[in-house]
């Protein structure tokens, strides 16, 4: 059962599979944003420019119509005229050509989905299979599609039907008037017309972008496996990332160790802490060049001995060197009385062995302060 759920597509879409999608050309789409908006375009454009694109045509047609002498005697000039004309009609539509191609281009910014995908251009022979588009045809989304276009049908329909009866009176009176009225009446009337099926449009554009939201995020559902295996393409698979930081302790351990020779002197406690510290000429102040406690700390005084380091039990220092200073930096102020106690002995203990004399004692009480003992802790 619990591979079952892992398998089920349940989860959102993470914003990685929503990049992946937009890349392959797959946004939200709706044609009905695109239909409403060039609709509502073209209909504020026959309120504004209607009146004065009736006017610039009629006479376009008028001129086009008169026939002189000359278009008798050369029938070249008839495509002359013909060119010239149309050219003439086409630039005073070219307004409205230009607002249409506007609001068709800006339809897809109302999902936030334009976009250009090399990858959607491409040829996929998958889209030729018979039974892969029979399968579309009958799917659930088809059947939405149907259902939606057999809906819109019959609204734009019904709306078309009550408009035409319920400006019947004003229909049949065109007959009866000028053409210069009957012009102006039919712009009304279609204006009119424009906006009633605008109105229509807008209620099955507010059924059809929700739903279509809700598809193309229900389609890109993930599964739980395919998110843990896209988070572990994002941040890397854990055991190899925590093969890589145990290689990399393991190279820090090896160089940390093959510092200790250099050391002067190793503070231990007595054996839950070790901390190699030297002081060679030049230096500003003391370094740790090693430190660990328990297995690290063992073998810090395994390799201190082999390489006959002298080591001193200072259970207070031994803490807060190893609780308050980074591998290979200075060791604090505070703790540099403490340390030159330390090292003193150690030097001394060293001119003893090769001069004689009386041997040095150790340093009984070392000067750590109270807060790197209270950090620090009894270890």
């Amino acid at each position: 059962m619990a591979e079952e759920s892992d398998l089920e597509r349940t989860e959102q879409a993470s914003p990685r599979r929503l990049e992946q999608a937009r890349e392959e050309g797959q946004v939200p789409r709706s044609r009905e944003v695109g239909a409403f908006l060039i609709l509502i375009v073209a209909a504020a454009a026959f309120w504004l420019i209607g009146p004065w694109m009736v006017q610039r045509l009629l006479a376009v047609f008028r001129r086009g119509l008169q026939v002189d002498q000359s278009l008798a005697h050369d029938p070249s000039l008839v495509l002359l005229r013909l060119a010239d004309v149309s050219l003439d009609g086409l630039l005073i539509c070219a307004p409205l050509f230009v607002a249409l191609l506007v609001a068709a281009l800006l339809a897809p910014f109302f999902l936030g989905s334009w976009s250009f995908s090399p990858k959607a251009l491409l040829p996929d022979l998958g889209r030729l299979d018979p039974l892969a588009g029979l399968a579309r045809v009958f799917s659930w989304s088809g059947l939405v599609e149907l259902l939606k276009a057999v809906a819109k049908a019959s609204l734009l329909g019904g709306v078309a039907v009550w408009v035409l009866w319920n400006e019947r009176d004003d229909l049949l009176a065109m007959f009866a008037q000028s053409l210069p009225a009957g012009l102006a009446s039919a712009g009304h009337l279609l204006t009119f017309t424009f906006f009633v099926i605008v109105a229509a449009m807008s209620l099955i554009v507010a059924v059809d972008v929700p739903f279509q939201l809700w598809h193309y995020h229900d389609k890109l559902k993930m599964s739980r496996q395919e998110l843990k295996q896209e988070g572990k393409e994002l941040e890397g698979n854990p055991e190899v990332k925590g093969r890589i930081r145990r290689l990399q302790r393991e190279a820090a351990r090896k160089r940390m160790m093959a510092a200790v020779p250099m050391a002067d002197v190793i503070v231990t406690n007595p054996t839950h802490y070790a901390v190699a510290v030297a002081y060679k000429s030049g230096m500003r102040a003391p370094k740790v060049l090693a430190k660990g406690m328990g297995e690290i700390a063992l073998t810090i005084r395994r390799v201190a001995g082999e390489n006959e380091i002298p080591m001193i039990e200072a259970a207070p220092l031994a803490r807060a060197l190893y609780r308050h200073v980074e591998l290979d930096a200075e060791i604090p102020a505070t703790l540099y009385a403490a340390v030159a106690e330390v090292l003193a002995y150690i030097y001394q203990l060293s001119t003893w062995r090769h001069s004689g004399g009386n041997r040095p004692l150790p340093p009984r009480t070392l000067a750590v302060l109270d807060e790197h003992l209270a950090e620090a802790g009894d270890g």
